[in-house]
């Protein structure tokens, strides 16, 4: 063969090597759907109903009551929806025994409005306030001890709540 007819022959092999794998991954593309919807299925002779709890990389944390009808995607939406950092395709449901001794929910202080704020035992509408206030200055609290920096909130509060509230991650 001259080297035209083997650079010819090279190029045609590039391009349909090329070719081949732009299909092939066409075709991997086209069947990879990461957001593919999961089933649950409960096969219970009693209906269900109660409470669940959700958390994790959703938007209000904490308890919220269901029945056999609602779905996943529902009881989700009643805790707000989920947040950004929200990996869909590890979600976890865990079935407690019924010896379990059942946890209290905890507030996010990170979160909370002042309603919710206002739930907490010893503290009222200013408190609530001031807690909102010291997170708009100061940012986010990294850890529930520095709620004893918010004015009108001491020690005696403080102890009161530090097994209701949490930070979020």
């Amino acid at each position: 063969m001259t080297t035209g007819k083997l650079t010819i022959y090279w190029t045609l092999i590039i391009i349909l090597l090329i070719a081949v794998i732009t299909v092939g991954g066409t075709v991997v593309w086209a069947k990879y759907s990461p957001s593919q919807p999961v089933e649950i299925s409960i096969l219970s002779t009693e209906e269900l109903q109660g409470e669940v709890y959700i958390r994790g990389a959703i938007s209000n944390p904490g308890f919220y009551p269901f029945t056999s009808e609602d779905s996943l995607e529902a009881i989700i939406q009643a805790g707000g929806g989920i947040t950004g950092s929200a990996d869909l395709n590890r979600l976890e449901l865990y079935v407690p025994e019924t010896e379990e001794e059942e946890q209290p929910q905890k507030i996010d202080i990170n979160r909370a409005e002042a309603w919710l704020l206002e739930a907490l035992p010893g503290i009222g509408e200013i408190k609530a306030q001031a807690i909102i206030d010291y997170r708009e200055l100061n940012g986010i609290f990294s850890n529930i001890n520095e709620l004893t920096k918010v004015s009108g909130i001491g020690s005696a509060t403080y102890q009161e709540i530090k097994h209701l509230i949490t930070v979020a991650d």
